[in-house]
């Protein structure tokens, strides 16, 4: 019997997507969503580094920052994670798994809370906690969510991440431009400022940005 060199062709493997080396792995309509992220996990390794010496001069700046992530994950529970499922029926159990970890996450902040409340007492163990749990929590969301992304496409992703950011509550959206760009590339400055109206763009380059930036004075100390 005569044996032939021919061979199978290779199964696709699913795209990996991921922001926590970058963006240059993302296609641009998911910049806005992975910003959050990156800047989640730069407040929190600004928060582990400020623990030991700890003057409560942060205080604010903990408690705008702990607002910007409790809106996040209850708008992903409220608002983007029941969109996705109307979009994508493989999402459903996975929807679940998040809103666990989103728990956790809250418990965590908790602890920081109470250890700030306190002057600082045991603030570098609940600030690592916090930052290992955040870490956790985004690689695994980033793992589920990035390709239900990809698989919708540019504008239905933008269309349901729109009514994300519409939930956001006063104190959040006029924190959120700012903080979401701080040390962003200008590339993805410039996507994402594309997908907010020009007037609100402005205020939030300028205004907003100016409060934003002596608000993190008081952890940058």
């Amino acid at each position: 019997m005569r044996t032939t060199d021919r061979q199978e062709a290779p199964v696709p493997t699913p795209k990996s997507f991921s922001s926590e080396h970058g963006l240059d792995s993302l296609p641009p309509h998911f910049h806005g969503f992975a910003l959050m992220h990156i800047a989640m996990r730069r407040d929190a390794a600004r928060l582990r580094a400020a623990a030991p010496a700890w003057k409560g001069s942060g205080a604010e700046w903990w408690q705008r920052f702990r607002e910007v992530v409790e809106w996040h994950h209850i708008s992903e529970d409220d608002v983007l994670w029941p969109g996705l499922r109307r979009r994508d029926a493989d999402f459903d159990a996975q929807a679940r798994e998040l809103h666990e970890d989103h728990e956790e996450l809250d418990a965590a902040m908790a602890a920081v809370s109470t250890a700030i409340d306190r002057r600082g007492e045991d603030l570098v163990r609940a600030a690592a906690t916090f930052e290992g749990v955040l870490r956790d929590h985004l690689r695994d969301e980033e793992r589920i969510v990035f390709p239900v992304f990809d698989r919708l496409g540019e504008r239905a992703y933008l269309a349901e991440e729109r009514k994300l950011i519409s939930s956001a509550p006063m104190r959040v959206m006029t924190y959120l431009q700012p903080w979401m760009f701080d040390g962003a590339g200008s590339r993805s400055v410039a996507y994402v400022s594309e997908t907010i109206p020009p007037p609100v763009r402005l205020i939030g380059a300028t205004l907003l940005k100016r409060r934003y930036e002596r608000t993190l004075k008081g952890i940058l100390k």
